[in-house]
């Protein structure tokens, strides 16, 4: 049953890192356009930083639980 849980919390780890990277190259576009504003630019580059930390949480996490499994 342990194994079951580990493998859902795998899983949903897994997925949450797919959404950030995501978000985290959608940002990197919005960083690099030179039509936009400075400041959504430079808004655009901190939450790309941020997803990418996230999403580096998210695999680390998703790593712990595969090797529980």
């Amino acid at each position: 049953m342990d194994s079951l849980k580990q493998g859902a919390e795998y899983v949903s780890e897994q997925a949450k890192k797919a959404t950030t990277g995501t978000s985290k190259e959608a940002n990197k576009q919005v960083a690099k356009d030179s039509d936009a504003s400075l400041g959504n630019r430079a808004s655009a580059a901190k939450d790309a930083l941020s997803d990418k930390a996230s999403e580096q949480k998210h695999d680390a996490k998703a790593e712990t639980h595969k090797q529980q499994i």
